[in-house]
């Protein structure tokens, strides 16, 4: 955990407005639909700061930042996968694209979003809904 959790102008300064703005809107997003329990992170080698929702022990989606980018990661299991497939025709060929080119470990599909505006935002509540069903209403 991190011991100094960064201000908003803190964030603002390293994602740029824009970006920033987008960030509170996915944590608004995802706010409205779970209830869960939210860690700062370092950010590990690639990343500066990581913002992880997480339930029970188990982890719904992490969001990263670093200079003028945001990333949402979303690993998905053998079973969560054979649930992307079911539902992919819904979905915008952008976030296919992006789901198709990730990394497949030992314990799942390692799918990093880097989202640039709220447009995308519809798929990634479908893509968090295969993870776990919403807890609010």
């Amino acid at each position: 955990m991190l011991e100094k959790i960064p201000s908003p102008a803190a964030m603002t300064e390293l994602l740029g407005a824009s970006l920033f703005e987008v960030w509170q809107q996915l944590c608004a997003a995802i706010d409205e639909k779970y209830d869960m329990e939210q860690t700062w992170n370092p950010g590990g080698k690639n990343w500066i700061y990581e913002y992880k929702y997480r339930r029970g022990g188990k982890t719904l989606c992490c969001l990263y930042a670093k200079q003028n980018c945001v990333g949402l990661l979303v690993i998905f299991g053998k079973e969560e996968r054979a649930k992307f497939e079911a539902i992919r025709e819904t979905l915008s060929g952008p976030v296919c694209q992006q789901y198709d080119a990730a990394k497949t470990y030992h314990d799942g599909k390692w799918v990093m979003l880097e989202p640039t505006s709220s447009a995308v935002f519809e798929d990634y509540m479908k893509l968090l809904a295969i993870k776990r069903r919403p807890n609010r209403k």
